[in-house]
This record gives C-alpha cells, sequence and structure tokens, in this order.
C-alpha cells in the first residue's frame, strides 16, 4: 500500500486538491482501461468536490459512478446520497443514466437491496464467485466517531468478509454499504477530511496501536493507493511524516 497524506490551509484547499486528484484519476483510468470506475461518498464534505467535477470537461460516457454507502431513503429524500450527488454533479451534465448505479432501497428489508446490489456489481464487473471488483477510487469521509462508509463502531457490517455488500447500522437505522474487503480491493482510496470536530478519531486512525473496532476507518488498509487529505483544523495536530 502506497500511503499520502496532506494537510491542506483550509477547507477550500482541501477541494481543489481532491478536484485535482479525481481528475487525474479518471483521466488515467480511461486512458489505461478505457473507463472510470468511481465510488462516492455522502455527507457535507464532498458536495463542493461535486460541484467542481460538473464544471469539467470530461468523457462523461466513460466513467461510471457508484456510491460506497447509502442511508435507507428515497432517493430524493434530503439525506440521500444518491440525490445530493445528482443535485450537484449527475444531473448538471450530460450524464448517460446507463451509467449511474445506485443502491436501491425499495425493498422492505434492507438485506435484499444489498444482494441486488451485490449482483449487480457481480455482473457489471464480470467476477468469478468470491471475487471483488477492483475500483479506480472510492471517495470516502470519516464521522467525529470514526466511521466510513456505514461502518459504525460495533457493528455487524465491519466483521464481513466475505460478502460485496451489507447493511450497516446506524442507532438503529438501515444503511447500506460497501464492506472493508471490497473497499481494500480498491485501485485508490481518497479520505476526505475538514473541521475540528474530527481531531480525536484521527488521532485513533493514525495511531500505531488502536481498537478498529471503535475507529473502523482503521480497516482501511486497500491494496493500492491510499490518500488521506485533511484540511488544516482536523490534522494539525498529527505527524504526518
Amino acid at each position: 500500500m502506497n500511503k499520502i497524506v496532506e494537510v491542506l490551509p483550509d477547507k477550500d484547499a482541501l477541494i481543489q486538491r481532491s478536484l485535482a486528484i479525481v481528475v487525474d484519476k479518471i483521466q488515467a483510468a480511461i486512458a489505461a482501461r478505457g473507463r472510470c470506475t468511481i465510488a462516492l461518498a455522502g455527507g457535507s464534505t464532498p458536495k463542493p468536490l461535486y460541484e467542481q467535477l460538473a464544471t469539467q470537461n470530461l468523457a462523461w460516457e466513460k466513467l461510471h459512478i457508484f456510491w460506497g454507502d447509502e442511508r435507507y431513503v428515497p432517493s430524493d429524500h434530503p439525506d440521500s446520497n444518491e440525490g445530493m450527488a445528482r443535485h450537484a454533479w449527475l444531473d448538471q451534465v450530460a450524464f448517460p443514466l446507463t451509467n449511474v448505479h445506485p443502491m436501491t432501497t425499495a425493498n422492505a428489508e434492507p438485506a435484499v437491496s444489498a444482494s441486488q446490489h451485490e449482483m449487480e456489481l457481480q455482473q457489471f464487473f464480470q467476477l468469478q464467485p468470491g471475487a471483488y471488483p477492483r475500483f479506480d477510487l472510492i471517495l470516502l469521509g470519516i464521522g467525529d466517531d470514526g466511521h466510513t462508509a456505514s461502518l459504525f463502531p460495533h457493528t455487524d457490517a465491519l466483521q464481513v468478509r466475505d460478502r460485496l455488500i451489507t447493511v450497516g447500522n446506524k442507532d438503529g437505522q438501515p444503511r447500506i454499504t460497501f464492506t472493508v474487503p471490497l473497499i481494500n480491493h480498491a485501485r485508490t482510496v481518497l479520505f476526505m477530511v475538514a473541521g475540528a470536530s474530527k481531531r480525536p478519531a484521527l488521532a485513533q486512525i493514525f495511531a500505531p496501536v488502536a481498537d478498529a473496532a471503535i475507529y473502523p476507518a482503521r480497516l482501511i488498509q486497500p491494496e493500492g493507493e491510499l490518500v488521506w487529505l485533511l484540511d488544516q483544523p482536523a490534522g494539525q495536530e498529527l505527524n504526518v511524516n
């Protein structure tokens, strides 16, 4: 694993640096393999990145969009990760509908939705049984509690090693989420973290020894490249050298 940690002066600089990396990864993947597969993050931090991506001149027809996790709400709900990304980016450009691969949340049972999305990934990536897809880029953030995607502290989802997609749990509310091994098969994982409230969790995530059941982002150790972009309020106390 190639690990890169950068502390940027402020959130605007964080967004601009993220934009440069994402555009570079998209173009490199298309040049190498004819397409780029990217999994988006939810939350407030990446929204300005998506708005910036909507201003770029990229080969949208060669870009396939997925999500690393989704709240179990309709896509037009204010809390929907899909809805946020569509509003900020995908609906603003000539993006092919067939290149957008949301997690369905229409089933009464979240486990059914998780299985359906797993089958979609297996078909799209033409996977053999037991194999994992290799996303070109997975975008992630962290919560103040150290969770990432919908991998929350002390939840069953952290232990899943034989699935691509599972059901996460946030205070009794189900989520659909990538599993740890799926994320760790990515070519590049990019964390975007902003705000002083993330400092305590980051200290544990970056500590030589800490409990990943309490700070799940510690479990993300991809085979490829791991990039942490932090704004100054989040990263100022970290020794990143």
